[in-house]
């Protein structure tokens, strides 16, 4: 497959790397739709100009309440943060701020990289199975995890890091000319690009191009409907049970995660109102959220918030950026959490960042059948038993139980 680089993903000429293009306004539908009425003596502005011109353009937070209270401050409404900014500064997240009274989206347009990679790495194991996707991010980050793997890009605090410019449609059409299914928002988490990642998700969908989100799910109820009605599927990391863990080791809050879990698997739809397919994450750390009462809670509150058929990885822990001290994560502790998700009900269990044909394999439902359906090794499957092609259809052939998932 073609290498993809920036030349071949460069924007349309008068597109800037941040998206702004003095034609585009006619044809780019207001972004300041979500601003809400400050509760300081502001008011609903129905218009305004970016920076570089750009009447209501598609760099303008979509989200943001401002205060015209001769201050110049805005607050971002996109995450739980709400960051109130005066002109000139930066969120927590470092890529969203205050150009003269309006919340911008820095990184619009830009991207940190691309890569081509198995559906299987995101990870979605019930989704397209065997399927590529063209995998990009940009910057930034509105979590404050201390285990970070991708630290030199959610953590930059350069927009230099940000070398590939790709406007929405370009995106689009470079992943259908490669054949390739799905287009994914990861790396850093796209809640933090989200005006640009819902835009290519519609240039994608246009497309029959499937958009896919990677996420910690730090989102606000506001931008919530919006996002997730853009995509297709999403991965997104439950990475602890605890209060005291979110706070101290991520810096975020675990029910504002429950929160946006429970509406991406129990009310999100795809604008043909299909379910949007949720898998979950949890990286397991030793010492920190490991431990048999958070397992068992965790896999009880998925069981009866979002039934037994969402799947379920637990992934291990390598040393990475702030928690060097801490040891990786042992085969065995992944072993133990998928016994235990597995006797709390769960339907789909998977092991990963470790080599583990048995937690690579979806197995049939049906406890009297528990037939092998589909096998990995790492990211490659060696038999599929539930696409089509093979006449499973996303049923298991040997007793016909329907298996939850998306099938090719």
């Amino acid at each position: 497959m073609p290498s993809i680089n920036a030349t071949t993903l460069a924007p349309p000429t008068g597109v800037s790397p941040h998206g702004s293009s003095p034609a585009a306004s006619a044809n780019t539908p207001p972004a300041g739709g979500r601003r809400r009425e400050a509760p300081e003596g502001g008011y609903r502005q129905t218009e305004t100009t970016a920076p570089n011109g750009l009447a209501n353009g598609p760099a303008i937070g979509r989200w943001q309440t401002q205060f015209h209270d001769g201050t110049g401050r805005a607050r971002c409404e996109l995450c739980p943060r709400r960051c109130t900014l005066k002109p000139g500064q930066r969120g927590f997240c470092f890529v969203r701020s205050n150009h003269d009274g309006i919340i911008v989206s820095d990184t619009y347009g830009c991207s940190s990289g691309f890569a081509v990679d198995p559906v299987e790495k995101k990870p979605l194991n019930h989704f397209h199975p065997g399927s590529s996707v063209l995998s990009f991010g940009t910057a930034g980050c509105n979590s404050g995890c201390r285990f970070c793997q991708n630290f030199d890009i959610a953590k930059a605090r350069s927009i230099d890091k940000l070398s590939v410019g790709a406007s929405p449609e370009k995106i689009a059409q470079v992943a259908a000319n490669r054949g390739i299914d799905s287009v994914t928002f990861t790396y850093n988490d796209p809640i933090v690009f989200a005006e640009y990642a819902i835009d290519t998700a519609q240039a994608c969908r246009a497309l029959g191009i499937h958009p896919i989100a990677v996420t910690a799910g730090y989102m606000s109820a506001e931008a919530r409907p919006d996002f997730y009605a853009a995509m297709d599927a999403a991965n997104i990391d439950l990475k602890g049970f605890t209060e005291d863990f979110y706070w101290k080791v991520t810096g975020t809050h675990l029910a504002d995660v429950l929160a946006t879990i429970d509406y991406a698997v129990n009310e999100a739809r795809t604008p043909e109102g299909e379910h949007v397919w949720v898998e979950l994450t949890t990286l397991l750390i030793p010492g920190l959220n490991d431990d048999d009462a958070q397992l068992h809670a965790e896999c009880t509150w998925i069981r009866e918030h979002l039934g037994p058929d969402v799947p379920l990885h637990f992934s291990a822990f390598h040393p990475s950026y702030r928690m060097m001290d801490v040891p990786p994560t042992p085969h065995e502790t992944l072993t133990r959490a998928r016994a235990i998700a597995l006797a709390e009900g769960l339907h789909y269990v998977y092991t990963g960042n470790v080599h583990d044909r048995e937690g690579d394999t979806t197995y049939c439902p049906n406890p009297q059948c528990h037939a092998k359906l589909i096998e990995r090794d790492w990211y490659r499957i060696i038999t599929d038993r539930l696409s089509a092609s093979s006449g499973g259809n996303g049923h298991c052939p040997k007793c016909g139980t329907a298996v939850a998932g998306r099938w090719r």
